[in-house]
């Protein structure tokens, strides 16, 4: 696994190089802000990034829109993303681009180092690794009370099967109903779990991670 890291804070930087290192993962470079980042990436071509939100010059979301360029023209690069806080609005425009290969985690995880290497390795390898506080904060705009009990029996299970990750084709043919049936049920959902018009992709995270919370 190459991995490219960028992170402004030099003792986080470093630590989190020599933390892969001793992990046996291969960092190919390592650097202060997002203009780096996006050269860095274009140059070795790694697995993975581990991004700051926040880095210079304004320490605001230089991390979050450099993140969203690689995924834009490097698809196939995961990426881990790592905040001193939950910042909701940047971790949804994130997941509204998909979570395959796709990670948000406190700084404060990284001090647990079996669990940050999981995550790293999970998320460079296709997978998703939320921190359990991000999650919460986006749970919190859907949550309504009890909304899962509104649901019909066949909407629940239309949501059972989105959150086993299946696509609109795939619940279509496991119900025998047709895949204009299925969008209908999920317009549905999204309206009783109290997920406004926004992205498709970010309504069905939501979605799915209220259904794996349960009841309220």
């Amino acid at each position: 696994m190459r991995v490219v890291i960028a992170e402004d804070s030099v003792l986080l930087r470093e630590g989190l190089v020599h933390l892969l290192a001793d992990a046996g993962i291969e960092v190919v470079a390592a650097v202060p802000d997002a203009d780096l980042l996006l050269r860095a990436v274009d140059e070795h071509r790694p697995d993975l990034c581990i991004v700051d939100i926040r880095m210079p010059p304004t320490h605001t979301d230089e991390g979050v829109r450099a993140a969203l360029v690689l995924r834009a023209q490097h698809p196939d690069v995961a990426i881990l993303m790592l905040s001193q806080y939950v910042e909701e609005r940047y971790a949804t425009d994130l997941i509204a681009l998909g979570t395959d290969g796709l990670g948000y985690l406190l700084k404060d995880r990284v001090a647990d180092v079996a669990e940050f290497t999981d995550a790293v390795r999970r998320v460079a390898g296709g997978g998703t690794a939320l921190d359990p506080e991000v999650v919460a904060q986006l749970l919190v705009r859907s949550r309504r009370r009890d909304p899962l009990e509104g649901l019909t029996p066949r909407e629940t299970e239309v949501l059972r099967l989105m959150a086993e990750g299946r696509s609109n084709t795939g619940i279509a043919g496991e119900l025998v109903v047709t895949e204009g049936a299925v969008e209908k049920h999920v317009r549905s959902i999204f309206g009783k779990l109290g997920l406004p018009p926004a992205e498709q992709d970010h309504r069905r995270v939501l979605a799915v991670l209220r259904w794996i919370e349960g009841p309220a």
